[in-house]
Order: structure tokens, then C-alpha cells, then sequence
């Protein structure tokens, strides 16, 4: 690449580049010292993200780590509640709007405080799907007039659970998933002398989009076909509890791109809704569940990991929607409740990690000299790559493919040595190597084999993380995540890579990246310096993927730090917690090795080799040491820069 091409690249290509001004607005930006910083607030005030990492370095925290900016959490609630606050006074709606989080989404303690915080003046509640959600929903519910929405199946339990609940005052609302819990809350309400709320959730028609299509529908999971919702009306009616349901619930499913969906959705739930109440059920909640999107990768379209509308589109649609229908059925609006999680908590957290290694094809190849070569198979390839050039480029591929072939199959036949056949490798892929420099230099069609060797030939950057610990849904699911560096970003990134993780899986990596179009199959990264951190943001995390983590290979939840704005602080923030990831300790307890029988086991084992003289008793004492100081580590690597700077001092004095 040229010096002018170089001195061309800009902030703003590299913010086009990785869509900081399409996913990354209003709260990632990248400042004039190519930094990624971000904007909690959704304001002026800027954390510059690599500050946050080297603070978090003196309180002995290092990626991987999480960082949580509990101001942008805090925007995104006040954000929602503004968003339908507004739609209802511009639309003369005669209801509220009783906003309610699903814990599901993120249990974590300082996640759920700061945005029960938030919401306290907006009456905004919690949802809990299970037991152990309700346990904590009930206790951190403080707010008396914010509701607490009970949905996922339910036994005994759990109902007597929420109706005690209510005996305290509180207003929270059971919800039907199916027909016999109805019996159940009949039961129990009666013989605790409590008069309960109950929802109904409705089996939706309306066929959902996107990867939780199946949410809704005839063969859907959850909720209650029109001749089940009829009959628990009945029941209803007949235990003289016709008071007690007041809410109508559907769920179109998570992360809907299509805002045309939604629409059809509400409609479809209003008209239940206003049924209902014609029977001369009291109803006055309309519960629209969650789906309200994040768009992932900043196309603005109806792409799955996409939404093709913004929050206040959502919010007006749900409002207009909502009173279009009562006004026509002649019955009162009711005051509106979404569960918006995705929505809420994706944008507050990124998850950290740090590139040490690399995996390139064009780092390892040979240079094979002409009077080296003793296979016609080898001679053909280096006639290619060295020769006239005869015919084009998707022919040279198509014969270069072929030539390799054949190396393959006269080496596993015993007529190639292994010389021979690390020239056909190496000639072959530095064919490839030319023709992708020429592909790219080309104006006009491509074909796609030669345009797929940007793919092939893109180098597997390895980071320190695990994908099903930190980045599930990206493995189960193929969620696309945006992904950029932190630094550097005044620099062409030249480096086309793909994402490997550090567990034993060939499917722990990243290889499908955000592109404005479509998506792509390596990311655009810089090249690694050494004895220098490289470290990569990858944003939009804080949804599911904290509490979905498989601990493959053991390695355990990551280290967190909790970022708050502050402007009297030299940087613009303080951390105001830090969480430490897991142990190795930590991570063998949980499948039921205790430390102290490992250490003995060991123990056991050294003190046979020292018996049978295999080791000094000074050593073996000295490998037992470390043993126990390692089972109280973190399960990730420890990349030591210092350590690597003194290795190549040491070399750099060798005569």
C-alpha cells in the first residue's frame, strides 16, 4: 500500500468502517486520537474506554473483563418511559404507560438496583419468569406503585408465593400460561382469603420474525388458545373472581426487526383485550411483552440482527395501535405495560479481551527456489507463480486449486515427502496471496471464488476469552455482535481476521462480523505490535449473554468493573465496583472437586516420586507450591508484557 494511501485514511472511514455512526450512536464514538470512547449519557461527556482498562489494571482487574456503564443503563430506562410518555401526550391517550424489566434478561444485583433506581419516578416495575426471579424481584421491588408481572410456568409454590406478595399491598399480577395454573390461583387465592390480579396470556395468530419466530402461533410454548382463554374466563366467573383478571399478555418474541410485526401483533392483543372486557372483565392492563429490538449492526433494516425502527417509532406505533383499536370497540384504553429487556440492558456493557496470538498462512510459507524442486506437481505450482502469466486469474486459481489437490493425494500415497509438500502448500497459497491483492485492485465484477479469498486467507487472530462463557448467543445462534478495536483506529487496518478463542473447540471463535449490507467473514483489525496490548471492544453485550455462560473448559465468569460518570474526575468517570471473575478454585467447585481433596490427591502423587527418587524432595515441595497458588488463579491466561519485553532484551544481548 501506498504512503498517499495511507495518509487517506481518516477518523470518520474508520468510523464508517465499523459502524460507530450507525450501531454506536448516540453512545460510541471514536475521539481525534483514534479511541474508542463512550458517551453513557448519551452527551458531551466522553469516557475514553482504554482509560477505564488501565485504571481497572491498579485495582488488579484485566481482561478479559466486562465494563458496565451504569449511566448509559440508567439513559435507556429513562429513555423507554420519555419514549412512551411523549407518544401517549401527543396521541390524548387516556392511559398510562407501567413499564416493567425482565430480570431474565440480566439478574445481576447492580444491574437490577440501578435500574430500579432509575425507574422509581416513573413507576417502572420487574417480571419475573421463574421461583428464583420472583425471590428477587420481590425483594428488590421497592417501589409502590411500579408492578411486579409473574410469567413462566408455575406450581404451588410460586403462586402462594406472589398472592402473599399481594396480601402486602403490592400489585402483582399473575399470568396465565396455561389453563390448569388458572384452577390453581382459584385454590390458593381462596384459601389465603387474598384476592389476586391475574393476566391471561394470548397464543397470538400474528406469525412472529426473526431467530424467536416460534414464540407465538399454534405451537408456541407459552399462552392460551381463544377456546382455553373462554374457559378460564368461566372458571373465573364461577369461583365469583371475575375481579380478579385485569391484564391481557402476549409475547411476539425477542429481538423483532420488523416493526410491521409488532403492529400486527398489538392490533390483533387489543382486540382480545376489548373482548375480555366486553364480557365484563374490569381488565385496564395491556401487557405488549418484550421484542422491542437493538440494532446489532446498524443497518436500519429488517435483518435479524437489525431493526428497521427506533425506540420512539415503537413506543408511538404501541400507543396509536393500541387507542386506534379501543376507540373503534368503544371500549377504555388501558394503561399500556412492555417488558422491554433487550432493549434496556444490551447498550451498557462490552465485554473486553485482549489478542496475544496469531494464526496466519502467509507467515509460515517457504520460499522455494527452482533448483530445490524435485516434484513435477511442485515445479507446475512455482511455474504459476513465478512464469508468464498465460491466462486469468480465475483460471490460474481453478489450475493452482487443482495442482494442490494433487500434491495432497501423491503425498497420502507415499510418492511426495513432506518437503514437497510444504512447497505445493507454500506456492499455492502465495498464488492465492497475489490473486486477493489483484481481486482487490480490480474494478468491476468478481467472481465469488475469487472474491472468497479474502475468507480463506484471512488470518485467525487467537484472544483471550471463550465464546460460550462471554458470547453465547453468537455460537448458539449466530447473533451478530459489533466488534471493533479500542485503539489505533487513526491507522488503515490492514489485517483481514477472523476470532479465535482460547477453549479446546473448533467452534469457539467469531467468523461472522457486522457489514452494512450484508455481513462479513473477517473483520478488518490491525497488525499486532510487540510487547503491546491489543485489546478489541465488543459491545452490545449486556443482554443474556452475563447470565447464558457455559463454562467450557472451565473458564468461568470474567472480571467486571462498574463505570459511573463523574466530571470532577480527571478522566470523566470513576469505577465504582469491581468484580473479580472466577478462580480456578471457583470453577472445579462447581463440578464438585474441592480444592483441598485436589491438593491432596497431589500431594500423594509427589510424595511417590520423591520416594522413588523421580524428584528431589526441594522440587517436589517447590511444584506442590505452585499447585496450590495456581488453583487460586483466574482460569483465563496471564499475559505478562513485562516478562515478554525481558525475554527480548535477553535475546537481544545474545551474540
Amino acid at each position: 500500500m501506498s504512503s498517499n494511501a495511507k495518509s487517506r485514511w481518516t477518523i470518520s472511514e474508520a468510523e464508517r468502517l465499523y459502524g460507530f455512526n450507525r450501531w454506536g450512536s448516540p453512545y460510541y464514538s471514536v475521539d481525534k486520537e483514534g479511541y474508542v470512547c463512550a458517551h453513557p449519557a448519551a452527551d458531551e461527556r466522553t469516557v475514553r474506554i482504554d482509560d477505564v482498562i488501565k485504571e481497572a489494571a491498579t485495582k488488579g482487574i484485566k481482561a478479559p473483563m466486562v465494563i458496565r456503564f451504569q449511566d448509559l443503563l440508567r439513559h435507556r430506562v429513562e429513555r423507554l418511559n420519555e419514549a412512551f410518555a411523549k407518544a401517549i401526550e401527543e396521541e390524548e391517550y387516556a392511559g398510562k404507560y407501567r413499564g416493567v424489566f425482565p430480570i431474565k434478561v440480566n439478574q445481576l444485583r447492580e444491574v437490577i438496583e440501578e435500574i430500579q433506581d432509575a425507574g422509581k419516578d416513573y413507576g417502572y416495575g420487574l417480571e419475573a419468569g421463574s421461583k428464583p426471579e420472583l425471590l428477587i424481584a420481590m425483594a428488590m421491588h421497592q417501589s409502590s406503585t411500579g408492578l411486579l408481572i409473574c410469567n413462566g410456568y408455575k406450581d404451588e409454590d410460586y403462586i402462594r408465593l406472589a398472592l402473599h406478595y399481594r396480601r402486602i399491598g403490592k400489585d402483582i399480577i399473575i399470568v396465565v400460561e396455561q389453563l390448569s395454573e388458572v384452577e390453581k390461583v382459584i385454590e390458593i387465592s381462596q384459601e389465603l382469603g387474598v384476592e389476586a390480579l391475574v393476566g391471561l396470556r394470548a397464543k397470538l395468530g400474528t406469525r412472529g420474525e426473526g431467530k424467536w419466530a416460534m414464540s407465538t402461533g399454534d405451537n408456541a410454548k407459552f399462552g392460551l388458545t381463544p377456546t382455553e382463554m373462554l374457559e378460564a374466563c368461566r372458571l373465573l366467573e364461577r369461583a365469583k373472581m371475575q375481579s380478579s383478571l385485569r391484564l391481557l399478555h402476549f409475547h411476539i418474541g425477542s429481538q423483532v426487526p420488523n416493526i410491521i410485526t409488532l403492529k400486527n401483533a398489538v392490533v390483533e392483543a387489543t382486540r382480545y383485550y376489548c373482548q375480555l372486557q366486553k364480557l365484563g372483565f374490569p381488565m385496564g392492563y395491556l401487557d405488549v411483552g418484550g421484542g422491542l429490538g437493538i440494532d446489532y449492526d446498524g443497518s436500519r433494516s429488517n435483518y435479524e440482527s437489525s431493526a428497521n425502527y427506533s425506540l420512539e417509532e415503537y413506543a408511538r406505533d404501541v400507543v396509536y395501535n393500541v387507542k386506534q383499536i379501543c376507540s373503534a370497540m368503544e371500549v377504555d384504553s388501558p394503561d399500556i405495560v412492555s417488558e422491554s429487556g433487550r432493549a434496556i440492558a444490551a447498550p451498557h456493557s462490552i465485554l473486553i479481551t485482549e489478542v496475544f496470538g496469531r494464526i496466519s498462512k502467509r507467515e509460515s510459507l517457504l520460499t522455494v527456489k527452482k533448483d530445490e524442486i524435485k516434484d513435477q506437481v511442485v515445479a507446475d505450482l512455482h511455474e504459476m507463480l513465478h512464469g508468464r502469466v498465460r491466462y486469468g486469474q480465475l483460471e490460474m486459481y481453478h489450475d493452482a486449486l487443482q495442482k494442490k489437490e494433487e500434491a495432497d493425494s501423491l503425498f497420502n500415497h507415499g510418492y511426495l515427502d513432506l518437503r514437497g509438500r510444504a512447497q505445493a502448500d507454500s506456492l499455492f497459497w502465495q498464488i492465492c496471496n497475489r490473486l486477493e491483492k489483484k481481486t482487490q485492485t480490480t474494478r468491476g465484477y468478481q467472481p465469488e471464488e475469487l472474491i472468497g479469498l479474502s475468507e480463506i486467507l484471512a488470518d485467525q487472530y487467537v484472544c483471550n476469552f471463550s465464546v460460550f462463557q462471554s458470547l453465547l448467543d453468537h455460537w448458539a445462534l449466530d447473533q451478530l455482535f459489533p466488534i471493533t478495536p479500542l485503539a489505533r483506529l487513526k491507522e488503515r487496518p490492514s489485517v483481514n481476521a477472523i476470532l479465535v478463542d482460547i477453549t479446546c473447540d473448533s467452534d469457539g471463535k467469531v467468523s461472522k462480523f457486522i457489514d452494512l449490507e450484508d455481513e462479513k467473514e473477517y473483520l478488518p483489525l490491525h497488525p499486532l505490535k510487540k510487547n503491546e496490548p491489543y485489546y478489541l471492544g465488543i459491545y452490545l453485550v449486556g443482554a443474556y449473554q452475563d447470565i447464558m455462560g457455559d463454562n467450557h473448559n472451565l473458564f468461568g465468569r470474567v472480571n467486571e468493573v462498574h463505570v459511573f460518570l463523574d466530571e470532577d474526575e480527571e478522566d470523566g468517570f470513576y469505577i465504582e465496583d469491581t468484580i473479580q471473575g472466577y478462580r480456578m478454585k471457583d470453577v472445579l467447585e462447581g463440578v464438585q472437586y474441592r480444592a483441598e481433596g485436589l491438593c491432596q490427591q497431589m500431594k500423594k502423587q509427589i510424595d511417590r516420586a520423591t520416594k522413588k527418587d523421580l524428584v528431589k524432595p526441594r522440587d517436589g515441595v517447590h511444584f506442590m507450591e505452585i499447585y496450590e497458588a495456581q488453583i487460586q488463579q483466574k482460569s483465563y491466561l496471564a499475559i505478562d508484557y513485562k516478562r515478554k519485553r525481558r525475554t527480548a532484551a535477553k535475546r537481544a544481548k545474545k551474540p
